[in-house]
């Protein structure tokens, strides 16, 4: 039998778990949350009813499909990166806020903008790696970088529908990475 704050703490975990591969990817944790609300797998708030219908799913999946294959232009990527920042942001609130969680207005609205700062996080330091890429093969590894992207995405969003408990280390472990790069890069600057 699930207790109340073991669904409560599921949900907490599923929607940080989508808002964090929106930091890799975009349109993909969200085209998999409109799956899974589509088959009934996993419930949105009635705000976000609207990523249960097939117009949102379809609409979601050629985004997804869409983003993925301009990650692979070498000079599009660098492109995406400028609108994929605020874009994140807002698709990580989005996959956090659409989660039913039975909690005070206060601690929702926190895991919300959690979710964002998240998603923010996580893309602004693929995008460093990205420009490291860049820099270092004149685009030619841009490729891999992408792959990895893709790879981490799918693996999170997924973990987030299936197993949201996982899908919650896997964002605390991904979160510490990202911190570690934006560290590193502003001891970098001071030391230059």
């Amino acid at each position: 039998m699930t207790t109340p704050l073991a669904v409560t703490l599921t949900s907490v975990a599923a929607g940080l778990g989508l808002a964090a591969a929106c930091g890799f990817r975009v349109f993909l944790p969200l085209a998999g949350l409109s799956i899974a609300a589509t088959l009934g797998h996993l419930p949105v708030t009635g705000s976000f009813a609207w990523l249960a219908t097939t117009p949102a799913l379809i609409a979601l999946a050629t985004a997804t499909v869409a983003e993925i294959a301009a990650y692979y232009v070498p000079w599009l990527d660098h492109g995406l990166d400028l609108l994929a920042g605020p874009a994140a942001i807002v698709a990580g609130i989005v996959a956090a806020g659409a989660i039913p969680i039975d909690l005070p207005p206060f601690l929702r609205w926190a895991i919300v903008v959690i979710g964002g700062g998240s998603a923010g996080l996580i893309q602004g330091a693929t995008t460093m790696v990205r420009l490291k890429s860049g820099a270092l093969t004149a685009g030619a590894g841009n490729g891999v970088v992408a792959t990895g992207e893709l790879i981490g995405a799918a693996t999170l969003a997924l973990l987030a529908l299936l197993a949201p408990a996982v899908a919650f280390l896997g964002m605390v472990a991904v979160l510490a990475w990202a911190i570690r790069r934006w560290v590193r890069r502003g001891a970098g600057v001071r030391a230059a």
